[in-house]
Protein backbone atom coordinates (compact mmCIF):
# COMPACT_ATOMS: atom_id res chain seq x y z
CA UNK A 1 0.00 0.00 0.00
CA UNK A 2 1.48 3.73 -1.01
CA UNK A 3 1.92 5.64 1.79
CA UNK A 4 0.80 9.34 1.46
CA UNK A 5 2.97 12.40 2.57
CA UNK A 6 0.22 12.89 5.39
CA UNK A 7 0.87 9.38 6.55
CA UNK A 8 4.49 9.29 6.52
CA UNK A 9 4.44 12.93 9.02
CA UNK A 10 1.78 11.28 11.60
CA UNK A 11 4.26 8.45 11.76
CA UNK A 12 6.89 10.83 12.34
CA UNK A 13 4.73 12.67 15.14
CA UNK A 14 4.06 9.17 16.57
CA UNK A 15 7.89 8.69 16.67
CA UNK A 16 8.37 11.94 18.22
CA UNK A 17 6.53 11.27 21.35
CA UNK A 18 7.34 7.88 22.11
CA UNK A 19 10.74 9.39 22.16
CA UNK A 20 9.95 11.83 24.46
CA UNK A 21 7.37 9.61 26.20
CA UNK A 22 10.49 7.34 26.77
CA UNK A 23 13.26 9.98 28.03
CA UNK A 24 11.42 13.15 29.08
CA UNK A 25 10.52 13.06 33.20
CA UNK A 26 9.89 17.11 33.51
CA UNK A 27 13.58 17.37 35.44
CA UNK A 28 16.16 19.44 34.72
CA UNK A 29 18.76 18.09 32.26
CA UNK A 30 22.26 19.24 31.83
CA UNK A 31 21.05 21.57 29.03
CA UNK A 32 17.36 22.56 29.56
CA UNK A 33 15.12 24.13 33.18
CA UNK A 34 12.89 22.00 34.45
CA UNK A 35 10.34 24.58 33.39
CA UNK A 36 11.51 24.10 29.63
CA UNK A 37 11.25 20.44 29.83
CA UNK A 38 7.52 20.85 31.39
CA UNK A 39 6.09 23.26 28.43
CA UNK A 40 7.90 21.25 25.84
CA UNK A 41 6.41 17.73 27.09
CA UNK A 42 2.99 19.66 27.65
CA UNK A 43 2.47 20.58 24.76
CA UNK A 44 3.32 17.76 22.46
CA UNK A 45 0.83 15.67 25.12
CA UNK A 46 -1.85 17.92 23.66
CA UNK A 47 -0.52 17.61 20.14
CA UNK A 48 -0.41 14.02 20.11
CA UNK A 49 -3.53 13.50 22.25
CA UNK A 50 -5.71 16.27 19.15
CA UNK A 51 -4.09 14.40 16.56
CA UNK A 52 -3.36 11.03 17.36
CA UNK A 53 -5.55 10.19 19.95
CA UNK A 54 -6.27 6.08 19.52
CA UNK A 55 -1.86 6.38 19.16
CA UNK A 56 -2.15 8.74 22.09
CA UNK A 57 -3.79 5.93 23.95
CA UNK A 58 -1.90 2.78 22.81
CA UNK A 59 1.57 4.50 24.16
CA UNK A 60 0.37 3.07 27.49
CA UNK A 61 1.38 -0.51 25.92
CA UNK A 62 4.77 0.76 25.22
CA UNK A 63 7.89 0.74 27.39
CA UNK A 64 7.53 4.44 28.55
CA UNK A 65 8.36 5.72 32.01
CA UNK A 66 5.90 6.30 34.61
CA UNK A 67 5.92 10.15 34.81
CA UNK A 68 4.21 10.33 30.74
CA UNK A 69 1.96 7.37 32.16
CA UNK A 70 0.60 9.02 34.34
CA UNK A 71 0.25 12.06 32.09
CA UNK A 72 -1.83 9.98 29.52
CA UNK A 73 -4.15 8.43 32.32
CA UNK A 74 -4.92 11.95 33.47
CA UNK A 75 -5.48 13.33 30.26
CA UNK A 76 -7.51 11.12 28.78
CA UNK A 77 -9.43 10.59 31.75
CA UNK A 78 -9.94 14.60 31.37
CA UNK A 79 -10.80 14.59 28.01
CA UNK A 80 -13.54 12.07 27.69
CA UNK A 81 -15.82 13.61 25.76
CA UNK A 82 -13.03 13.53 22.72
CA UNK A 83 -12.60 9.98 22.59
CA UNK A 84 -15.49 8.66 20.24
CA UNK A 85 -17.75 6.03 20.37
CA UNK A 86 -18.54 3.37 22.94
CA UNK A 87 -16.08 1.20 21.54
CA UNK A 88 -13.27 3.89 21.56
CA UNK A 89 -13.95 4.35 25.49
CA UNK A 90 -13.93 1.02 26.08
CA UNK A 91 -10.26 0.61 24.21
CA UNK A 92 -9.04 3.44 26.31
CA UNK A 93 -10.55 2.62 30.01
CA UNK A 94 -9.01 -1.21 29.51
CA UNK A 95 -5.05 0.46 28.44
CA UNK A 96 -5.39 3.15 31.42
CA UNK A 97 -6.73 0.02 34.05
CA UNK A 98 -4.06 -2.35 32.31
CA UNK A 99 -1.03 0.65 32.71
CA UNK A 100 -2.32 1.30 36.64
CA UNK A 101 -2.17 -1.71 37.30
CA UNK A 102 1.82 -1.60 36.64
CA UNK A 103 2.41 2.10 38.33
CA UNK A 104 3.46 2.60 41.67
CA UNK A 105 1.00 3.53 44.12
CA UNK A 106 1.79 6.52 44.71
CA UNK A 107 2.40 7.88 41.11
CA UNK A 108 -1.35 6.49 40.59
CA UNK A 109 -2.50 8.64 43.74
CA UNK A 110 -0.93 11.48 42.28
CA UNK A 111 -2.93 10.88 39.36
CA UNK A 112 -5.94 10.79 41.14
CA UNK A 113 -5.39 13.84 43.40
CA UNK A 114 -4.54 15.36 40.05
CA UNK A 115 -8.30 14.85 38.98
CA UNK A 116 -9.84 15.73 41.46
CA UNK A 117 -8.37 19.17 41.51
CA UNK A 118 -9.72 19.65 38.11
CA UNK A 119 -13.04 18.57 39.26
CA UNK A 120 -13.07 15.64 36.69
CA UNK A 121 -15.67 13.20 38.49
CA UNK A 122 -17.18 11.77 35.39
CA UNK A 123 -18.69 8.10 35.55
CA UNK A 124 -16.13 6.55 34.04
CA UNK A 125 -13.32 8.42 36.31
CA UNK A 126 -15.38 7.19 39.09
CA UNK A 127 -15.38 3.37 37.81
CA UNK A 128 -11.52 3.20 37.34
CA UNK A 129 -10.77 4.63 40.61
CA UNK A 130 -13.37 2.02 42.19
CA UNK A 131 -12.17 -0.90 40.15
CA UNK A 132 -8.26 0.36 41.48
CA UNK A 133 -9.10 0.54 45.34
CA UNK A 134 -10.82 -2.53 44.43
CA UNK A 135 -8.37 -4.45 43.06
CA UNK A 136 -5.56 -3.05 46.03
CA UNK A 137 -8.19 -4.47 48.69
CA UNK A 138 -7.93 -7.96 46.64
CA UNK A 139 -4.34 -8.34 47.68
CA UNK A 140 -4.90 -8.21 51.21
CA UNK A 141 -1.29 -8.83 53.46
CA UNK A 142 1.37 -6.60 52.85
CA UNK A 143 0.74 -4.73 49.82
CA UNK A 144 -2.94 -4.01 49.90
CA UNK A 145 -5.02 -1.34 51.00
CA UNK A 146 -3.38 -1.44 55.02
CA UNK A 147 -0.19 -0.79 53.14
CA UNK A 148 -1.79 2.44 51.19
CA UNK A 149 -3.55 3.53 54.52
CA UNK A 150 0.02 3.40 56.63
CA UNK A 151 2.35 4.73 53.65
CA UNK A 152 -0.09 6.80 51.21
CA UNK A 153 -2.59 8.12 53.74
CA UNK A 154 -3.93 11.55 52.18
CA UNK A 155 -4.06 10.28 48.79
CA UNK A 156 -6.46 7.02 50.00
CA UNK A 157 -8.21 9.68 51.64
CA UNK A 158 -8.41 11.90 48.90
CA UNK A 159 -9.48 8.87 46.29
CA UNK A 160 -11.99 7.75 48.28
CA UNK A 161 -13.50 10.94 48.88
CA UNK A 162 -13.18 12.00 45.51
CA UNK A 163 -15.72 8.78 43.72
CA UNK A 164 -17.92 9.18 47.38
CA UNK A 165 -17.29 5.24 48.20
CA UNK A 166 -17.01 3.17 50.99
CA UNK A 167 -13.64 1.56 51.46
CA UNK A 168 -13.99 -2.19 50.55
CA UNK A 169 -12.34 -2.98 53.79
CA UNK A 170 -14.13 -1.25 56.72
CA UNK A 171 -10.84 -1.36 58.60
CA UNK A 172 -9.07 0.59 56.64
CA UNK A 173 -12.28 3.05 56.12
CA UNK A 174 -12.26 3.24 60.29
CA UNK A 175 -8.23 4.01 59.80
CA UNK A 176 -8.84 6.99 57.65
CA UNK A 177 -11.89 8.83 58.64
CA UNK A 178 -12.92 7.80 62.16
CA UNK A 179 -9.27 6.35 64.02
CA UNK A 180 -11.05 6.51 67.37
CA UNK A 181 -13.76 4.10 66.29
CA UNK A 182 -11.40 0.95 67.06
CA UNK A 183 -9.43 0.17 70.08
CA UNK A 184 -7.29 -1.95 68.04
CA UNK A 185 -6.89 -3.18 64.81
CA UNK A 186 -6.81 -7.04 62.94
CA UNK A 187 -4.69 -5.81 60.43
CA UNK A 188 -1.24 -5.83 61.74
CA UNK A 189 -0.41 -2.88 59.84
CA UNK A 190 -2.95 -0.66 60.84
CA UNK A 191 -2.52 -1.95 64.68
CA UNK A 192 1.57 -1.32 64.43
CA UNK A 193 0.87 2.24 62.90
CA UNK A 194 -1.77 2.95 66.10
CA UNK A 195 0.72 1.09 68.96
CA UNK A 196 3.92 3.15 67.62
CA UNK A 197 2.46 6.36 68.62
CA UNK A 198 3.35 5.46 72.30
CA UNK A 199 5.44 2.02 72.04
CA UNK A 200 9.16 1.92 70.45
CA UNK A 201 8.85 -1.74 69.48
CA UNK A 202 6.12 -1.38 67.04
CA UNK A 203 7.42 0.57 64.75
CA UNK A 204 9.67 -1.81 63.72
CA UNK A 205 6.91 -3.78 61.67
CA UNK A 206 6.08 -0.26 59.20
CA UNK A 207 7.25 0.54 56.20
CA UNK A 208 10.60 1.90 56.04
CA UNK A 209 9.78 6.02 55.41
CA UNK A 210 6.65 5.56 58.17
CA UNK A 211 9.28 4.07 60.54
CA UNK A 212 11.37 6.90 60.25
CA UNK A 213 9.31 9.26 61.41
CA UNK A 214 8.38 7.39 64.93
CA UNK A 215 12.14 6.75 64.92
CA UNK A 216 12.87 10.62 65.43
CA UNK A 217 9.63 11.35 67.11
CA UNK A 218 10.63 8.67 69.98
CA UNK A 219 14.56 9.74 69.58
CA UNK A 220 16.03 6.67 68.59
CA UNK A 221 19.55 7.14 67.53
CA UNK A 222 19.91 6.68 63.74
CA UNK A 223 22.27 3.41 63.57
CA UNK A 224 20.20 1.55 65.83
CA UNK A 225 17.19 2.29 63.79
CA UNK A 226 18.74 1.40 60.39
CA UNK A 227 20.00 -1.79 61.92
CA UNK A 228 16.66 -3.04 63.51
CA UNK A 229 14.46 -1.85 60.61
CA UNK A 230 16.65 -3.67 57.97
CA UNK A 231 14.02 -6.16 57.22
CA UNK A 232 11.64 -3.94 56.17
CA UNK A 233 13.31 -2.27 53.47
CA UNK A 234 12.95 -2.53 49.92
CA UNK A 235 16.32 -2.65 47.70
CA UNK A 236 16.18 1.08 47.05
CA UNK A 237 15.97 1.85 50.74
CA UNK A 238 19.03 -0.09 51.21
CA UNK A 239 21.01 1.64 48.49
CA UNK A 240 19.57 4.77 49.56
CA UNK A 241 20.94 4.09 53.20
CA UNK A 242 24.27 2.27 51.86
CA UNK A 243 26.83 5.00 53.90
CA UNK A 244 25.27 4.58 57.16
CA UNK A 245 22.72 0.96 57.07
CA UNK A 246 23.12 -2.36 56.12
CA UNK A 247 24.85 -2.91 53.04
CA UNK A 248 22.89 -2.80 49.73
CA UNK A 249 22.36 -6.14 47.97
CA UNK A 250 23.82 -6.10 44.69
CA UNK A 251 23.00 -9.65 43.33
CA UNK A 252 18.90 -8.23 42.41
CA UNK A 253 19.69 -5.00 41.86
CA UNK A 254 18.15 -3.68 38.07
CA UNK A 255 20.93 -3.25 35.69
CA UNK A 256 20.48 0.39 35.20
CA UNK A 257 20.16 1.40 38.76
CA UNK A 258 22.86 -0.98 39.67
CA UNK A 259 25.53 1.30 36.75
CA UNK A 260 23.51 4.49 38.97
CA UNK A 261 24.94 3.20 41.95
CA UNK A 262 28.59 2.06 40.90
CA UNK A 263 29.01 5.38 39.36
CA UNK A 264 28.23 7.01 42.67
CA UNK A 265 31.19 5.49 44.83
CA UNK A 266 34.63 7.21 44.58
CA UNK A 267 37.00 6.14 42.24
CA UNK A 268 39.13 3.90 45.64
CA UNK A 269 35.95 2.21 46.08
CA UNK A 270 35.30 1.16 42.87
CA UNK A 271 39.22 -0.48 42.72
CA UNK A 272 39.01 -1.82 45.97
CA UNK A 273 35.56 -3.75 44.73
CA UNK A 274 36.23 -3.93 41.64
CA UNK A 275 35.55 -8.10 41.20
CA UNK A 276 32.50 -7.78 43.06
CA UNK A 277 30.77 -4.12 41.07
CA UNK A 278 31.96 -5.75 37.60
CA UNK A 279 30.51 -9.29 38.58
CA UNK A 280 27.11 -7.87 39.51
CA UNK A 281 26.61 -5.71 36.61
CA UNK A 282 27.80 -8.57 34.44
CA UNK A 283 25.46 -10.77 36.10
CA UNK A 284 22.11 -8.16 35.80
CA UNK A 285 23.69 -7.92 31.87
CA UNK A 286 23.32 -11.32 31.53
CA UNK A 287 19.49 -11.58 33.15
CA UNK A 288 18.21 -8.52 30.80
CA UNK A 289 19.88 -10.61 27.76
CA UNK A 290 18.25 -14.17 28.62
CA UNK A 291 17.85 -16.40 25.17
CA UNK A 292 19.35 -13.45 23.01
CA UNK A 293 22.76 -13.33 24.98
CA UNK A 294 25.12 -14.21 22.46
CA UNK A 295 22.95 -13.85 19.34
CA UNK A 296 24.00 -10.19 17.87
CA UNK A 297 26.91 -11.24 16.52
CA UNK A 298 30.08 -8.54 16.02
CA UNK A 299 28.54 -5.40 17.84
CA UNK A 300 30.72 -2.32 18.59
CA UNK A 301 29.30 0.50 20.71
CA UNK A 302 30.12 4.12 21.46
CA UNK A 303 29.33 5.27 24.77
CA UNK A 304 29.56 8.92 25.46
CA UNK A 305 31.44 9.80 29.25
CA UNK A 306 31.50 13.33 28.16
CA UNK A 307 30.67 15.89 30.86
CA UNK A 308 27.08 16.51 29.89
CA UNK A 309 27.04 12.77 30.55
CA UNK A 310 27.21 14.40 34.17
CA UNK A 311 23.27 15.14 33.94
CA UNK A 312 21.55 17.58 36.30
CA UNK A 313 21.25 18.27 39.88
CA UNK A 314 18.00 15.89 40.07
CA UNK A 315 19.16 13.73 37.36
CA UNK A 316 23.09 13.19 38.65
CA UNK A 317 25.02 11.11 36.06
CA UNK A 318 22.11 9.37 34.62
CA UNK A 319 22.98 9.88 31.22
CA UNK A 320 26.38 8.30 32.06
CA UNK A 321 24.50 5.59 34.00
CA UNK A 322 22.47 4.28 31.16
CA UNK A 323 25.68 4.26 28.71
CA UNK A 324 27.39 1.98 31.45
CA UNK A 325 24.74 -0.22 31.36
CA UNK A 326 24.47 -0.41 28.12
CA UNK A 327 28.03 -1.48 27.54
CA UNK A 328 27.57 -4.16 29.83
CA UNK A 329 24.26 -5.62 28.09
CA UNK A 330 25.85 -5.30 24.61
CA UNK A 331 29.10 -7.58 25.69
CA UNK A 332 25.99 -10.16 26.90
CA UNK A 333 24.27 -9.80 23.50
CA UNK A 334 27.60 -9.89 21.31
CA UNK A 335 29.21 -13.39 20.35
CA UNK A 336 31.54 -14.03 22.73
CA UNK A 337 34.68 -11.97 21.95
CA UNK A 338 33.00 -9.93 19.52
CA UNK A 339 31.76 -7.08 21.62
CA UNK A 340 34.27 -3.50 21.19
CA UNK A 341 33.46 -0.40 23.30
CA UNK A 342 34.46 3.24 22.40
CA UNK A 343 34.25 5.87 25.11
CA UNK A 344 34.09 9.36 23.94
CA UNK A 345 36.73 10.11 26.15
CA UNK A 346 39.07 7.29 24.88
CA UNK A 347 38.93 5.33 28.32
CA UNK A 348 39.44 1.31 28.30
CA UNK A 349 38.42 1.08 31.87
CA UNK A 350 34.80 1.05 32.13
CA UNK A 351 34.38 0.31 35.64
CA UNK A 352 36.34 4.08 36.29
CA UNK A 353 34.05 6.31 33.61
CA UNK A 354 33.49 9.52 34.88
CA UNK A 355 31.67 12.28 33.03
CA UNK A 356 34.55 14.70 31.50
CA UNK A 357 35.71 16.44 28.27
CA UNK A 358 34.38 17.13 24.90
CA UNK A 359 32.25 15.22 22.71
CA UNK A 360 34.02 13.56 19.71
CA UNK A 361 31.48 11.16 18.51
CA UNK A 362 32.67 11.49 15.22
CA UNK A 363 36.20 10.01 15.68
CA UNK A 364 35.13 7.24 17.83
CA UNK A 365 32.28 5.94 15.68
CA UNK A 366 35.37 6.15 12.93
CA UNK A 367 36.95 3.85 14.92
CA UNK A 368 34.06 1.62 15.51
CA UNK A 369 33.60 1.02 11.70
CA UNK A 370 36.89 0.38 11.06
CA UNK A 371 36.20 -3.33 12.17
CA UNK A 372 33.18 -3.36 10.03
CA UNK A 373 30.69 -4.90 13.10
CA UNK A 374 27.58 -6.24 12.12
CA UNK A 375 26.11 -3.91 14.51
CA UNK A 376 27.19 -0.60 15.59
CA UNK A 377 24.92 1.29 18.90
CA UNK A 378 26.22 4.67 20.00
CA UNK A 379 24.81 5.74 23.46
CA UNK A 380 25.14 9.62 23.29
CA UNK A 381 22.40 12.85 24.06
CA UNK A 382 23.38 13.68 20.21
CA UNK A 383 26.08 16.48 21.00
CA UNK A 384 28.66 16.13 18.51
CA UNK A 385 30.98 18.69 19.45
CA UNK A 386 34.32 17.81 18.39
CA UNK A 387 34.60 18.95 15.80
CA UNK A 388 30.78 19.90 15.81
CA UNK A 389 28.76 17.51 13.11
CA UNK A 390 31.41 14.71 12.21
CA UNK A 391 29.65 12.12 13.69
CA UNK A 392 26.55 13.19 11.28
CA UNK A 393 28.91 13.15 8.32
CA UNK A 394 30.69 10.55 8.71
CA UNK A 395 27.75 8.16 9.34
CA UNK A 396 26.11 9.84 5.84
CA UNK A 397 29.36 8.60 3.96
CA UNK A 398 29.30 5.74 5.16
CA UNK A 399 25.86 4.67 4.62
CA UNK A 400 25.71 6.46 1.32
CA UNK A 401 28.98 5.06 -0.13
CA UNK A 402 30.81 2.44 1.67
CA UNK A 403 27.43 0.29 3.00
CA UNK A 404 25.26 1.31 0.73
CA UNK A 405 23.71 -2.38 1.35
CA UNK A 406 23.42 -2.08 4.93
CA UNK A 407 25.74 -4.91 5.60
CA UNK A 408 26.26 -2.77 9.13
CA UNK A 409 23.14 -1.79 10.91
CA UNK A 410 23.49 1.33 13.26
CA UNK A 411 21.19 2.57 15.96
CA UNK A 412 21.18 5.58 18.50
CA UNK A 413 19.73 5.83 21.41
CA UNK A 414 19.74 8.76 23.11
CA UNK A 415 18.63 8.88 27.08
CA UNK A 416 18.13 12.16 26.87
CA UNK A 417 14.84 14.61 25.81
CA UNK A 418 15.78 17.43 24.31
CA UNK A 419 13.36 20.18 25.51
CA UNK A 420 13.91 22.71 21.99
CA UNK A 421 13.85 20.12 19.97
CA UNK A 422 10.27 18.10 20.89
CA UNK A 423 12.48 14.94 20.42
CA UNK A 424 15.67 13.59 21.24
CA UNK A 425 18.79 14.46 19.19
CA UNK A 426 19.50 13.11 15.84
CA UNK A 427 23.03 12.45 14.73
CA UNK A 428 21.90 12.25 11.35
CA UNK A 429 18.81 11.40 9.06
CA UNK A 430 20.35 8.40 7.31
CA UNK A 431 20.62 6.50 11.02
CA UNK A 432 17.47 5.19 13.33
CA UNK A 433 17.38 6.89 16.43
CA UNK A 434 14.99 6.08 19.89
CA UNK A 435 14.63 7.59 22.83
CA UNK A 436 15.96 5.68 26.00
CA UNK A 437 14.95 5.19 30.16
CA UNK A 438 16.31 2.34 30.76
CA UNK A 439 19.04 -0.25 29.35
CA UNK A 440 16.81 -3.15 29.53
CA UNK A 441 14.89 -1.43 27.23
CA UNK A 442 17.35 -1.50 24.86
CA UNK A 443 16.17 -4.75 22.59
CA UNK A 444 12.97 -3.27 22.30
CA UNK A 445 13.78 0.00 21.49
CA UNK A 446 16.15 -1.05 18.64
CA UNK A 447 13.23 -2.53 17.13
CA UNK A 448 11.37 0.42 17.29
CA UNK A 449 14.00 2.54 15.98
CA UNK A 450 13.69 0.65 12.63
CA UNK A 451 10.28 2.86 12.31
CA UNK A 452 12.28 6.10 12.41
CA UNK A 453 14.58 5.87 9.13
CA UNK A 454 11.63 7.44 7.24
CA UNK A 455 10.55 4.07 5.17
CA UNK A 456 7.99 3.36 7.50
CA UNK A 457 4.53 4.78 7.46
CA UNK A 458 1.44 4.97 9.50
CA UNK A 459 0.19 1.34 8.65
CA UNK A 460 2.80 -0.10 9.62
CA UNK A 461 3.38 1.83 12.84
CA UNK A 462 -0.08 0.97 13.64
CA UNK A 463 -0.04 -2.75 12.91
CA UNK A 464 3.73 -2.74 14.97
CA UNK A 465 1.03 -0.83 18.01
CA UNK A 466 -1.42 -2.79 17.74
CA UNK A 467 0.49 -6.01 18.38
CA UNK A 468 1.72 -4.18 21.47
CA UNK A 469 -1.77 -3.42 22.80
CA UNK A 470 -2.80 -6.99 22.33
CA UNK A 471 -0.12 -8.64 24.04
CA UNK A 472 -0.15 -6.14 26.80
CA UNK A 473 -3.92 -6.63 27.44
CA UNK A 474 -3.66 -10.37 27.10
CA UNK A 475 -5.59 -10.81 24.11
CA UNK A 476 -2.77 -12.13 21.80
CA UNK A 477 -2.48 -16.02 20.64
Amino acid sequence: MTETLSDLIAAEDVLLFVNAAVTATGQREFRSSADEQRLSLDFLHAYVRVNHRPVYAAALALDINDHNAAIIVEQLLRTADEAGGPDAKRAEGRLIAARLALLPPQRVYGVFRALRAAKVNNRRTRAIVRDWLASRAVRGGPDGLGLDAVKYRAGLKAAARHVHRRLPDPEVGDFLFAPRRRVRYEHPLLDAHRRAHHEQGALYALPFTVAEGFAARHGIPRAVFLERIAPRMTRLERLRTQRTGPAADLTAMPLTRLASYVLSLSTEERVARRGELTGALRAAARRVAGPLAGTWGRVAAVLDDSHSASGSGVKRRRPLAVALACHHLLGALAAPGAYTAHWTSGATDALLVRPWGPTPLGMRILDALEDAPERLVVVSDGWDNAPPGLAGEVLRVWRTRIDPLRRTSVVHVNPVYDADGFDVRRLAPSVPTAGIRDAEDLVALVEIAGFAEGRTGMAELRAHLDRRVALFLGDAR
